[in-house]
C-alpha cells in the first residue's frame, strides 16, 4: 500500500462543539458546522473498525464510497489510532437540502459493525446556516476533489450586465440541463464538447442553486480532462471548463475554470514545509490588476490567529512569487505517529494544513480560496533525549528522558541489572514521574534514583569517587503494546574526596583521636580492627566518644580493648591503639592511624593473640616484705624476668610453666600462680618454717569461638574432635609443720604441664593466700566475627 494513502489513515483530530444523535450512545458521534461543511465524528469503539455512511434524501439511500465522495462532494477517513471516523460533508453535496444558498440541511445513515459483525443503523441529522457570506467565486480544494462556484453576477461575457444574467441563470436554472453544454479545453488540444451527462459520467458534476453555479471535479492528478502546469516552481492542478448555454436571444457562457496546488509538503530536516503560488494564475486567466489581499493559515480546517501561529512556531513567508508555509517538527496542531523498527524507534509527523487566500481583480470581484492538505514527514529514526539533570549535593541521581510522543508509555525500568515495574520502582524508593514537555503535545519522565540504591560506586583514581547507573528503559508503543528499550548511562564524579583522617594525641592514661567532619566522611565507616565504631561499642568497651555536626573525638583508656603492646618492662612500655576508615561493603581499608604512646608501668597483665601472657604485679602487696626475685609460677623453674624491690615481670607462653585450662560452651580460661618462699614461725615460737604462698592468681579469658586455631597450633591438629579428661594434681609445698586446712570450694583446673599419660588425679589443695589479689585481666582478639565484642 501507497504509503501516503495508507499514512492518511493517522491523523490527529481537534474536539469540536458538538450536537449529539439521541440514538446512538452519548458523545459516540459528533457533528459541528463550519464555514462551508460539515464535519461528522464518530468513535471506532461504538461503531467498529469499519463504519460507513449513506447520504439520504427523498430518492432514497446513497453508499459514500471512495469514488461518489469525490464526485458528491464528500471526504471520508478511518483513524483508528485516535479511534474515530469522520466525514467532511461540502455545503453543496449532493444529497444536501439547500435553502437560498443559506440553510443547509444533512440526512446520513451510520453503519456500525460490532465485533461479532452484526451491523446497525443510525441516523444522523445535522442543520448548518451559513456563518460566513459567499464570496463572488470560492474555490475549495479538498483531499479528494476540487470545487469551485460562482455568484450569478459573475461573467466572463464583456457588456452583459448583472440583470440580464440573473434573469438568464434563473431562466437555465428551471429548464432542463439539457440546454446547457460543457466545453473541456486542455492545453494543446482542440475543445472537448459534451452534455452535461456525459461529463458526469466522467466523475465532473455541474449544478445550479438558486444563486450560484457549482462545479465539482476528482482531485485527482491526471484526471480525464485535466491538466497539470507548473506555476512559479509549483506543480498545480487545473481544469479548463466552459458552460455553454443557449437561451432564446443569447447565449449564457460562464468560465469555470478551478485549480490547485499539488505539493504534498516537504520534510526538511527540522520541519515540513508546503508552498503555492503567489498568484494562482490558471484562474485568473485574462483578468487584470489582480492581486492577493489576505492570507491566513490554520489545522484541522480552522483558522489559526497569528498570535497563535507565532507561538506554535508556524511561519508564513510570502513573496511576489510564492507563498510557503513551515510547520516545524512536533509543533502543536499535529499529530506524531511512534513505530518499532528492529529495535529501532521511528516515527513520523503529520499535521492537516488548512489554508485559505483571497483575490480582488481590477473590478473588485473577490475570489476566496480554501485547501486542505495533509503532509507527513517519512519515517524517521527518532533519538530520545537524555539530560542528566543531577545535582551532586542532593546525592540523587536525577535523569530525565524526553522527546517521547503521547502514544508511548514507560513500563519498567533496569537499574544496574536491577528490573522494577514503575509500581515497584515507586514502592522502593525511587521516584519515576511522568510530565509534558513544555509548549509541545509530547511528555517526558523524569527518574530519580539515590546514590545509596543499587549505583555503582567506584575511586578510579585516588581522591575521585564516581556513581555511574545503567539504566535500561522499556517503553511500549500505543496501541499495539510494541516494545521499545532504550539504554542511558549517567555518571556522577566528585574531586578531592578523601576518607576521614584522625589525629592522635598521647595522654597520661589514654590515647585521643581527633577528626574534623567533612561532606563525604559518610561513604566510609570508622572502625576500631572489626568493628564500626559507634556508641554502642563505646559504651561496651568504655570509650568516651563524642559525636557532632563538626567534628568526632574518642578517648580511649589506657588497657581498653584494642590496646597492643610491646616493650614492656618494669619502667614504661609502649601501648598503641589503630583507628581505620574503610569501605562498608568490601571493607577495603582505604586509610588508618595507629598511634602508639610510651606509658609508666605500674600494674600491667597482657594476654595476647600469640598466646603469651604478660604480668607486672608488685607481689609485696600481698606478703610485705616479700622478695620479689624469689618468685616462681606453679611451674617453678619458671622465674621473673625482671624484678625491682617490690615488682616482678613476668612473660610466658599459655601452655607453659604450669598454667591451668578449664573450657566451657563459651570460654577458655588460663590460670597460673605467682607463688613466693617466706620464711614463718609458730606461734610458741619454738618451730621455724620455710612456706610457699600463692600470692597473685593470674587469669586469661578467650572467648571459644577465637581459639579454634590457637588449640590447632599448640596441641595438635585433628580432622574429628578428641575427648578430653581434667586431672587434678596437688600442690606441692615445702613445709616443717603441716596444719590442717578446710577443703577449697574453688572448682579445680587442669594443669596444662600434665600429660595424656595416665598420670592419677589428685586434690589440689589451697595455698597460703594472705591477702590475695586477683589483678583484672585485658585480653584482644583477632579474627572475630564482625558485629561481636
Amino acid at each position: 500500500m501507497d504509503f501516503g494513502i495508507w499514512l492518511g489513515v493517522f491523523v490527529l483530530l481537534s474536539v469540536w462543539p458538538s450536537v449529539r444523535c439521541s440514538d446512538l450512545p452519548r458523545g459516540a458521534i459528533e457533528t459541528v458546522c463550519r464555514d462551508r461543511y460539515l464535519l461528522v465524528t464518530t468513535q471506532l469503539s461504538v461503531a467498529g473498525n469499519e463504519p460507513r455512511f449513506e447520504a439520504v434524501d427523498a430518492d432514497g439511500v446513497h453508499p459514500i464510497t471512495k469514488q461518489y465522495g469525490s464526485e458528491c462532494g464528500y471526504m471520508f477517513s478511518i483513524l483508528p489510532l485516535p479511534g474515530l471516523a469522520e466525514l467532511r460533508a461540502s455545503y453543496f453535496s449532493c444529497h444536501t437540502d439547500n435553502q437560498d444558498d443559506e440553510v443547509f440541511t444533512f440526512s446520513f445513515n451510520l453503519i456500525t459493525i460490532d465485533a461479532n459483525g452484526v451491523e446497525a443503523t443510525y441516523s444522523v441529522n445535522a442543520t448548518c446556516s451559513l456563518s460566513l457570506p459567499w464570496s463572488p467565486r470560492e474555490v475549495s480544494c479538498e483531499e479528494n476533489y476540487m470545487e469551485v462556484s460562482v455568484r450569478g453576477e459573475v461573467s466572463d461575457l464583456p457588456g452583459t450586465k448583472a440583470d440580464a444574467w440573473s434573469a438568464a441563470l434563473a431562466k437555465a436554472h428551471s429548464s432542463a440541463m439539457s440546454t446547457w453544454q460543457v466545453m473541456f479545453q486542455q492545453e494543446g488540444q482542440q475543445l472537448t464538447l459534451m452534455s452535461p451527462s456525459e461529463a458526469r459520467e466522467l466523475g465532473y458534476v455541474f449544478y445550479l442553486t438558486q444563486g450560484r453555479l457549482v462545479f465539482r471535479s476528482p482531485y485527482t492528478p491526471g484526471s480525464v480532462m485535466g491538466s497539470v502546469t507548473m506555476v512559479n516552481g509549483t506543480l498545480v492542478e487545473v481544469v479548463y471548463l466552459i458552460l455553454v448555454s443557449r437561451q432564446r436571444w443569447m447565449v449564457i457562457m460562464v468560465n469555470l475554470v478551478v485549480a490547485c496546488s499539488t505539493d504534498e509538503g516537504m520534510y526538511d530536516g527540522a520541519g515540513l514545509v508546503w508552498q503555492t503560488p503567489t498568484l494562482l494564475s490558471p484562474l485568473f486567466s485574462g483578468l487584470s490588476g489582480l492581486e492577493s489581499i489576505k492570507i491566513s493559515m490554520g489545522v484541522d480546517g480552522q483558522l489559526l490567529d497569528e498570535p497563535i501561529t507565532a507561538e506554535r512556531g508556524y511561519s508564513l513567508d510570502i513573496s511576489d512569487t510564492t507563498v510557503q508555509i513551515s510547520i516545524p517538527f512536533n509543533a502543536a496542531g499535529g499529530y506524531r505517529k511512534s513505530f518499532v523498527m528492529d529495535n529501532m524507534y521511528r516515527e513520523f509527523y503529520v499535521v492537516r494544513l488548512y489554508y485559505e487566500q483571497i483575490f480582488m481583480d481590477d473590478s473588485g470581484v473577490e475570489t476566496r480560496l480554501r485547501l486542505h492538505r495533509p503532509m507527513n514527514t517519512p519515517l524517521l529514526i527518532q533519538h530520545l533525549s537524555i539530560i542528566n539533570q543531577t545535582v551532586l549535593e542532593d546525592r540523587v541521581f536525577t535523569v530525565y528522558l524526553g522527546n517521547l510522543s503521547y502514544d508511548v508509555d514507560l513500563v519498567a525500568v533496569k537499574l544496574n541489572g536491577h528490573k522494577f515495574t514503575i509500581l515497584e520502582a515507586n514502592e522502593s524508593g525511587l521516584i519515576i514521574t511522568m510530565v509534558p514537555q513544555p509548549n509541545s503535545t509530547l511528555h517526558a519522565y523524569i527518574l530519580r534514583v539515590p546514590f545509596d540504591a543499587v549505583i555503582h560506586k567506584l575511586y578510579p583514581t585516588e581522591g575521585l569517587l564516581e556513581y555511574s547507573l545503567d539504566i535500561n528503559y522499556t517503553l511500549v508503543i500505543l496501541p499495539q503494546a510494541e516494545q521499545y528499550f532504550y539504554l542511558a548511562s549517567v555518571v556522577a564524579q566528585f574531586n578531592d574526596v578523601f576518607p576521614p583522617v584522625f589525629k592522635g594525641i598521647c595522654n597520661e592514661k589514654s590515647i585521643s583521636f581527633q577528626m574534623a567532619h567533612k561532606p563525604f566522611d559518610y561513604l566510609w565507616e570508622v572502625g576500631v580492627g572489626p568493628y564500626i565504631l559507634n556508641s554502642n561499642l563505646a559504651a561496651k568497651r568504655g570509650y568516651i566518644m563524642q559525636n557532632d555536626s563538626k567534628s568526632l573525638t574518642l578517648e580511649v583508656p589506657l588497657f581498653s580493648v584494642g590496646y597492643t603492646y610491646k616493650d614492656i618492662n618494669l619502667k614504661q612500655f609502649y601501648g598503641s591503639f589503630e583507628i581505620l576508615s574503610r569501605l562498608p561493603k568490601t571493607l577495603e581499608v582505604k586509610s588508618s592511624l595507629a598511634k602508639a604512646c610510651l606509658f609508666q608501668t605500674t600494674e600491667v597483665i597482657v594476654c595476647s593473640t600469640e598466646g603469651v601472657v604478660t604480668v607486672v604485679t608488685d607481689v609485696t602487696l600481698a606478703i610485705p616484705g616479700a622478695e620479689p626475685n624469689g618468685t616462681f609460677l606453679l611451674d617453678s623453674t619458671c622465674r621473673p624476668q625482671e624484678t625491682d624491690d617490690t615488682r616482678a615481670l613476668f612473660s610466658f607462653g599459655l601452655h607453659t610453666c604450669g598454667t591451668r585450662v578449664q573450657v566451657d560452651h563459651q570460654h577458655v580460661t588460663y590460670e597460673n600462680d605467682i607463688n613466693v618462699e617466706h620464711k614463718s614461725q609458730s606461734v610458741n615460737a619454738t618451730v621455724k618454717t620455710r612456706d610457699t604462698a600463692s600470692v597473685v592468681t593470674v587469669r586469661c579469658v578467650y572467648p571459644l569461638s577465637d581459639l579454634y586455631k590457637l588449640f590447632a597450633y599448640w596441641r595438635f591438629e585433628a580432622d574429628f574432635p578428641g575427648v578430653g579428661t581434667i586431672l587434678t594434681r596437688e600442690a606441692v609445698k615445702i613445709i616443717a609443720f603441716q596444719p590442717t586446712f578446710p577443703p577449697t570450694t574453688r572448682r579445680p583446673l587442669t594443669s596444662t604441664t600434665t600429660s595424656n599419660t595416665g598420670l592419677s588425679p589428685g586434690r589440689e589443695m589451697p595455698g597460703i593466700h594472705p591477702r590475695a589479689k586477683y589483678v583484672k585481666v585485658f585480653s584482644w582478639q583477632m579474627n572475630q566475627p564482625k558485629g561481636t565484642t
